[in-house]
Parts: C-alpha cells; sequence; structure tokens
C-alpha cells in the first residue's frame, strides 16, 4: 500500500515543477516582447532556470521510488 500512495504523492508534489516551468517561461516570453534584442541574454536564463525546476521534478520521482 505505501508504494502506490508514494506515487500518488508524486503525482501532487510534481504540480510544483510544472507551475514553476510554466511561470519562467511566461517570462521569457514577457521579456523578449519587452525588449527583443535582450533575447539571447533571457534565452540563457530562461533554460537555466528551466534546468533548475526541472530537477526537482527529477529528485522527486527518484525520492518516490527509494522510499
Amino acid at each position: 500500500m505505501t508504494g502506490s500512495l508514494n506515487m500518488v504523492g508524486y503525482g501532487l508534489a510534481a504540480v510544483g515543477p510544472g507551475i514553476g516551468i510554466g511561470l519562467v517561461f511566461a517570462a521569457y516570453i514577457n521579456g523578449t516582447a519587452r525588449q527583443p534584442e535582450m533575447q539571447s541574454r533571457l534565452q540563457t536564463i530562461a533554460f537555466l532556470g528551466f534546468a533548475l525546476t526541472e530537477a526537482l521534478a527529477i529528485i522527486g520521482i527518484a525520492l518516490a521510488f527509494v522510499l
């Protein structure tokens, strides 16, 4: 019973990184629309934010299987 509860907990916890990724790219699109000349710098920062936010989801799925 605990294994399936771990997966339910991870499913609920995956909502946070999903919202975070949406916010990162919404800010990137907003910033690019306001200052198109800054696109390359904003793109680098957006992908870094995406990677860090996605790492939280990957750590969460690993912990769901381990615990």
